[in-house]
């Protein structure tokens, strides 16, 4: 448990409430194979569903064309907002369009892109005809922090992504990218995460669900650093097939333990 101090908010939505570790963790996570994650402003600033909001019209527009073209699309996809920026020396900047398991990053999506980027790239699988593919590197964490969709995501988010960005400076990992995202799916294991980093040459993307401060170092030095997953806080590998015997056996007891009796 988190030696935050007590206090009203940690108390009712944070480390310190009373549902926090209550549940079986492993399998509470949609299964996909590819994730899209549009960079649009800051996380305070999105509304509860920032999807399909008209004040919003660049994520409304994604997440409709994605909708309409659901079954020409060749694989599951997730899509996810995360905090963009402005001006061009932000490393991530307001419509930019993220890629995992390809790690690609393309720049400067606009609403009369949309068609022809989807077609394209989601559907069809091929480089943007339009845009610049860069390819991304080190690991990758996105913090639920969507305080518009439920309080306990809002308030352990920024705490997670303060301590992530001081442990890795302290470690000297310049190589670690930390962002606060949109809902992920299962507010009440806040706080919430998903890493993707690359090791020996393949990407994977794992979330955790019930993180604390103290559980930041951990996640830097053994998932980060050695590829090791945290299974106390382990919510889902996004292709269960590429876990390891080991792995694939916690998954599924944990599974199995979580079921109701017959």
């Amino acid at each position: 448990m988190s030696t935050l101090p007590e206090n009203d908010e940690n108390v009712k939505y944070g480390f310190q409430r009373a549902d926090m570790q209550s549940e079986k963790l492993a399998g509470t996570a949609i299964a996909y194979d590819r994730h899209v994650i549009l960079c649009y402003k800051k996380h305070d600033a999105w509304p509860s569903r920032v999807e399909s909001s008209e004040a919003h019209p660049l994520p409304k527009a994604l997440a409709g064309a994605l909708r309409a073209r659901k079954n020409d699309i060749p694989v599951k996809t997730l899509l996810t907002i995360c905090e963009g920026g402005e001006g061009e020396g932000s490393e991530l900047c307001d419509g930019d369009v993220l890629l995992f398991p390809e790690m690609i990053k393309y720049r400067g999506l606009k609403e009369s892109d949309i068609k022809s980027f989807v077609e394209e790239v989601i559907v069809n699988r091929k480089p943007w005809s339009a845009g610049i593919q860069e390819t991304m590197t080190g690991s990758h964490v996105f913090v639920c922090s969507h305080s518009s969709r439920d309080k306990r995501c809002g308030y352990c988010g920024p705490i997670l992504i303060k301590k992530f960005k001081e442990e890795a400076e302290l470690r000297g990992l310049e190589n670690v990218s930390v962002t606060a995202c949109s809902h992920v799916g299962g507010h009440k294991y806040a706080g919430n995460l998903i890493i993707y980093s690359v090791r020996d040459t393949k990407v994977s993307g794992h979330w955790y669900g019930y993180v604390t401060p103290n559980d930041v170092p951990e996640l830097l030095d053994n998932h980060i650093g050695k590829g090791e997953i945290i299974d106390r806080i382990w919510r889902y590998h996004p292709s269960i097939l590429q876990l390891s015997f080991a792995q694939l056996a916690v998954y599924c007891l944990s599974i199995v333990c979580s079921m109701p009796p017959s």
